[in-house]
């Protein structure tokens, strides 16, 4: 099956919003695009580039963009009868252009996308396998199109096998005329050193505030308030999917219920705590649980973190901001706050991994939180 056939679960989409090629528009990335405009209008073209940043935060988005601009772009011969072309001074395409529409349809002939592919039990794989970077040498084969050029993008490059990832470094060492190979990194450490001194790097950087409402408005149709989107842009660490995940998920009251439960510490309130349990227990709240865990992770980094600085970070619920100035207000506190961060992330994962009970697993990790928090909030 074609890595476009379909955007039913997809492993290069984010739950809840549209593929990356239905997104024409890419928000607070403005420097990542101006990075690879001054390579193309300066005749410096790379043949390899990787795309890196969080999760979430546009990489697959820009690399379609690029592949837009690219295909529907002639490759004008230097010197023509009317002189040098005007530079281009942005990425934008009209959307009725026909290489948008055929990339919209998953219908563009200069445009290849590698991604994790069903594997033999009819399960989606793991990991990008050598076959299915290999199965680039028949599209390499192929004419070029209208423009005269090829666009090929690996989402995710860090879920290359290591015969994949040799593979891809085989072309990357002899690229194909005319063919621009975009690689999605999303931690570029994975990847060979040979892959990566061999492309060009475009650094995505995570959205604010402003950057994200837009964003999430594009991306689902979300109307949010300042207030939403400043708890948004800080949860999700400026990514748009890990934001989607939060509103699904109903993530923002489930955060802003920790933050009124660590306020009640050093004597924590009971009740309040077996309804949070509650509530993330049961069959069909095993997402809800995982995320419950995430959340509880990311309050005491940022009351760790509070301490460390002796600065408020933006709020992300109410109140955030004097629950941590009272909880860990030097250094010392931060320091047990982070150490029992680490703890509370390996009780969690344990009793995770061992199927105990949701209610009596997060139940455990508030008394835990407690007892051992002890010392640093008297």
């Amino acid at each position: 099956m074609s890595s476009t056939d379909t955007d039913d679960h997809a492993p290069d989409q984010a739950p809840g919003a549209p593929h990356p090629r239905h997104s024409p528009h890419l928000l607070g990335q403005g420097a990542a695009e101006q990075d690879f405009l001054r390579a193309f209008t300066s005749g410096r073209m790379h043949h390899g580039w990787m795309l890196t940043g969080p999760k979430g935060v546009g990489k697959a988005t820009l690399a379609y963009r690029i592949a837009r601009f690219l295909l529907a772009t002639p490759v004008e011969e230097v010197g023509g009868l009317f002189g040098e072309p005007t530079p281009p001074e942005t990425l934008n395409i009209d959307p009725e252009h026909p290489v948008a529409r055929r990339i919209r349809s998953g219908a563009e002939p200069g445009l290849k996308t590698v991604i994790r592919t069903v594997n033999d039990n009819g399960r989606l794989s793991d990991m990008i396998r050598a076959d299915d970077i290999r199965a680039l040498n028949r599209f390499f084969g192929l004419s070029a199109t209208d423009g005269g050029r090829r666009v090929v993008i690996v989402d995710a490059a860090d879920d290359m096998n290591p015969q994949a990832a040799n593979a891809l470094l085989k072309m990357l060492e002899e690229p194909p005329a005319r063919t621009t190979l975009m690689l999605i990194a999303h931690q570029p450490s994975r990847l060979l050193p040979t892959i990566r001194s061999r492309c060009r790097t475009l650094r995505l950087t995570a959205l604010n505030a402003g950057d994200m409402a837009a964003a999430l408005e594009q991306a689902g149709g979300v109307a949010l308030e300042g207030a939403e989107a400043q708890a948004l842009a800080e949860l999700s660490g400026g990514s748009v999917g890990a934001a989607l995940r939060l509103l699904n998920q109903d993530g923002l009251k489930l955060y802003g219920e920790l933050i009124t439960l660590l306020a009640t510490l050093p004597a924590f309130d009971r009740s309040r705590a077996r309804a949070l349990a509650e509530s993330v227990a049961g069959a069909r709240n095993g997402e809800r649980l995982l995320l419950m865990f995430d959340l509880l992770d990311l309050a005491l980094t940022r009351l760790a973190r509070t301490g460390a600085t002796g600065t408020a970070l933006p709020e992300a619920a109410p109140g955030e901001a004097q629950v941590f100035a009272r909880l860990a207000p030097d250094a010392r506190a931060a320091r047990a706050w982070a150490d029992t961060a680490a703890h509370i992330s390996a009780r969690a994962r344990h009793g995770l991994a061992v199927n105990l009970d949701p209610a009596a697993l997060v139940l455990d990790t508030i008394f835990s939180i407690a007892r051992t928090a002890q010392p640093s909030i008297t």
